[in-house]
């Protein structure tokens, strides 16, 4: 028997991630939507960080400021996984015990459901919280700007750019939940996340959640304080619209995300290590 600090083998880790999705489609309705909302409002802490640390970061080389970006947007997923909470793209993994016919679809999809209900209720609150705390005004309204920037650039994107991107990002977060059934240890368990999600972010990938908070704040500036919007090209006016934002960015990133997510990184491990033949 291995040492307690060993880290887990990965036909170990997939036996884990088997037994994690079983427990998280077995929880009840009520629970599950209270721990999804607690991981909506941990990616918004998350986005809020790497706005701020965004802000006033042009001095530095790009690459640079990205990969600072990425580190400190990481403190979200550190939240979800050692504080405990649901989110639904982390979840796409319980793809692997459905799979191995330990969930059932019903149960996959009410997981998924639920989760990315409470995610947005988590995290659009958060974004409203922030906002009557007047977080965009600090810096002289420079955090305010930075936040509009993300929000336009989301809702410009085409589709196609969406669902793409959508894909790359969520295969990076499922192996970094993946990667995190293999340590033993709280510290072991955040190096191993920061990577991975320092990746995505600092190569502008999209996540769902976090486009959650990133479009809803800069829609609530908007309201809050027209200026910051009148600021900018008169085509950030018209790309920073609750339409464009769910048919051109939430929808087709969601979609992308369950595609890395559940199909690269949860069929891919689930068909390596639990499939009947291998298991046999």
């Amino acid at each position: 028997m291995g040492s307690p600090f060993d880290a887990l083998l990965p036909d170990e880790m997939a036996e884990k991630a088997e037994q994690v999705g079983i427990a998280k489609a077995g929880r009840d309705a009520v629970s599950t939507f209270a721990l999804a909302v607690l991981a909506g409002a941990f990616i918004a802490l998350g986005a809020i960080f790497a706005t701020t640390v965004a802000t006033g970061s042009a001095a530095i080389p790009w690459g640079v400021a990205r990969l600072l970006i990425g580190i400190v947007f990481s403190l979200g997923l550190v939240l979800v996984i050692i504080a405990g909470a649901e989110l639904f793209t982390g979840n796409n993994l319980i793809v692997m015990a459905w799979a191995a016919r330990r969930v059932s679809t019903a149960k996959l999809w009410r997981n998924w459901f639920i989760v990315f209900a409470g995610n947005a209720f988590g995290a659009v609150a958060t974004a409203g919280l922030v906002v009557l705390a007047g977080h965009h005004s600090f810096a002289g309204g420079a955090v305010g700007s930075t936040a509009m920037k993300i929000a336009v650039a989301k809702c410009s994107l085409t589709p196609v750019a969406a669902v793409s991107l959508g894909i790359l990002c969520n295969a990076l977060v499922c192996l970094a939940v993946w990667l995190s059934f293999s340590a033993r240890t709280a510290s072991g368990k955040v190096l191993v996340i920061i990577g991975p999600i320092a990746a995505f972010v600092a190569a502008g990938f999209e996540h769902s959640i976090a486009n959650l908070y990133f479009v809803p704040v800069g829609l609530l500036i908007d309201l809050a304080d027209p200026s910051f919007l009148a600021a900018m090209p008169s085509a950030a006016a018209e790309a920073l619209t609750v339409s464009n934002f769910l048919w051109r960015n939430l929808l087709p990133v969601a979609i992308g995300n369950i595609i890395g997510g559940a199909g690269l990184v949860g069929l891919v491990y689930w068909f390596i290590y639990l499939r009947p033949r291998r298991r046999q």
